[in-house]
Parts: structure tokens; C-alpha cells; sequence
């Protein structure tokens, strides 16, 4: 849509930079166009309509598109609970500054890295790979409905981080055409090019590919994907070497009697599932400890317990967790 009034010469500067400077690590663009005016470089990107700049050009390079596109920004919440906020910012800018600026303030604010070392080597382990959670936010911002006046809406817990986006899918799609091989339809494909040639997306509809293979590569869970009428979550369940460690060591007495009461009328696969309950990560010989039979025991009832779709694994075999799918 072409928005009177506005020139190139009010678009910002350093968002003009950006994209040079990203769009030159590439192929994407000839060197000799990079070269380019700016305005010469909005019309070979296809953001101009006829002597109009387009809506999507504000978007992306001027600083404050709010001015012609409302809810053209993003929030983030840190949440105790669903009705409890504990602090909040918000990203404006052009999309590239609001890209850098909502990473920067995910990975440094509101995720906590845990600290492990091999060797001399320190390693920072993030709840969610920084890069499929890029790739998740650089997807909300191509496929936004803009027309929404909606802010991408960002809910950070101890344990999960949801995205929330106002939009909806190409007509005749589910969260089954996401999970496989499908073309790559932007929402909004005068924004998309232009992060394509920046380097910042891709162009193949690999996006969802990519970030679950991502997560599964750091042994975190699959995001998990829901649609709604207003529009699209993605719930990125947290990395399990970055949640609080609660080991039967740090049950009370209280609770560790009347788990002990309980489970003198439970089945063992009933006391199996209690104890997965108390500590996801729990092993396969400490489930033994805990419930008085031979590992081989533990062993046979889990493959029970896989079999029924009640239980799955997920990461390595000593350094994984376990996760309820549904109740026996």
C-alpha cells in the first residue's frame, strides 16, 4: 500500500546501514547495487509504488513506523504466573533495530544461561538456542497482519517462553502443512524479500524445519505450535539443564511420607509415573532406589509406559529427561 507524503530522505539512516552491511555478507545483492541511493536501492527491492514509498518500507527503514502502522512494535512480559507480571519492556524502531533490540534483551534479561565447563572451557546453556528463537521472531515478523494494529506479543516464564502473533495461515493450511515439506507463502512478501536479501530468512518455507531442528540439536522439546481465530503461539518449552533441579534429595519428610503412603496402593508403573512427577530427569537406577525393584524391572514397565504413549524421553539417555503425555 503506498503511503503519500513520505520521501527516502526521512527514512532512517541506520537502518539503511543495517541492511547494507547484512545484505553485503550475501549473494543476495550485486555490490553495485548495494552501491545504490537509497532511493534507487527501495525501488530495485520493489518498496516503491510509483513516486510512493510503500507501507512495508516504513516498516523497514524508518524510525518510527508506529506514525502510519499502529501496533507496529513488539512486547515482551516476564510472568510468575498467567495473571502475574513481573516487569515488561517494549521494541520500537525499524524492524531491524526491533530484531537485534528483542534478542539482545531475551538472551541477556529474561533467560538465565546455566554454566557448565568442559575442561577449562566455559559454556553458557541458553533455555531456547538463540537461533531458533531468531528464526521464530524473524517468522512473526514476515507473516504479521499488520492491518491488525496488534503488538507481537512476547510472555516469558521460569520454564517456557511463548510468542504470540497476530495472523493466520495461507488458506487451506494446519499445523500439519507446517510439519512438512510446503512453499513459502510470507504474509507479507514485499518485508519478506527484503530480510531475505538481508541474509536475515530464508525463502524455501524451511523455517519451522529449521527451528525444531535447532531445539532437538540442544536437546530441548519441540516448540509447540496452536493456532487461534486472532492469531498464531509458539511455545518454546525450556531447555531441562536450564530448569531448577528438584531431586528426591530435596523432598521434605512430609512430602516424602505421603508419597511413601501413596504409594503403597499404587501399581509400579502408577509409583513410576509419581516419581517422573517429583523429578523429570530422574534415572532409570534411581527409579529402582526409589521404588524397590530391579533396574531390569524399571526398565520393562518404561517400555510399558512408551508403549501406552504415557511416557517419552527426550535428550541423551544419562543426561535427559522424561515428560507426561498423558495420564494411564
Amino acid at each position: 500500500m503506498p503511503v503519500p507524503g513520505v520521501k527516502a530522505d526521512d527514512l532512517s539512516h541506520s537502518a539503511f546501514n543495517s541492511f547494507r552491511k547484512r545484505a553485503l555478507k550475501t549473494t543476495r545483492l550485486s555490490k553495485e547495487t548495494l552501491a545504490e541511493p537509497n532511493d534507487v536501492l527501495l525501488e530495485k527491492l520493489h518498496l516503491t509504488e510509483q513516486n510512493y514509498l510503500k507501507r512495508a518500507t516504513l516498516l523497514l527503514f524508518h524510525d518510527d513506523p508506529e506514525k502510519w502502522i499502529t501496533g507496529s512494535y513488539i512486547k515482551i512480559g516476564y510472568f510468575e504466573s498467567n495473571t502475574q507480571l513481573r516487569y515488561q519492556d517494549e521494541v520500537h524502531g525499524d524492524l531491524f533495530q526491533q530484531v537485534d533490540k528483542t534478542l539482545d534483551l531475551l538472551m541477556t534479561k529474561y533467560m538465565k544461561a546455566t554454566i557448565e565447563y568442559a575442561g577449562v572451557q566455559r559454556i553458557e546453556i541458553f533455555p531456547i538456542p538463540e537461533p531458533a528463537l531468531r528464526e521464530a521472531l524473524m517468522n512473526a515478523i514476515a507473516h504479521k497482519d499488520y492491518a491488525s494494529s496488534i503488538p507481537t506479543q512476547i510472555s516469558v516464564y521460569d520454564n517456557k517462553l511463548m510468542l504470540w502473533n497476530p495472523g493466520i495461515l495461507p488458506q487451506g493450511w494446519s499445523i500439519e502443512t507446517l510439519h512438512q515439506k510446503h512453499s513459502s507463502q510470507p504474509f507479507n512478501p514485499d518485508i519478506a524479500n527484503a530480510l531475505f536479501r538481508a541474509g536475515m530468512i530464508e525463502s524455501w518455507g524451511r523455517g519451522i524445519e529449521m527451528i525444531e531442528k535447532e531445539c532437538l540439536s540442544n536437546n530441548c522439546p519441540k516448540p509447540i505450535i496452536k493456532l487461534e481465530d486472532s492469531g498464531v503461539w509458539v511455545e518454546f518449552p525450556y531447555n531441562p539443564k536450564t530448569l531448577p533441579k528438584k531431586t528426591t534429595q530435596e523432598i521434605t519428610s512430609s512430602s516424602r511420607q505421603s508419597i511413601t503412603q501413596e504409594n503403597d496402593k499404587m501399581t509400579t508403573q502408577e509409583m513410576i509415573l509419581n516419581q517422573i512427577k517429583i523429578n523429570p530427569e530422574i534415572t532409570r537406577n534411581e527409579l529402582a532406589n526409589e521404588i524397590g525393584i530391579t533396574s531390569e524391572g524399571i526398565k520393562y514397565h518404561l517400555a510399558q509406559l512408551r508403549k501406552k504413549g504415557i511416557v517419552k524421553h527426550f535428550g541423551a539417555t544419562k543426561a535427559g529427561y522424561w515428560k507426561i503425555l498423558k495420564d494411564d
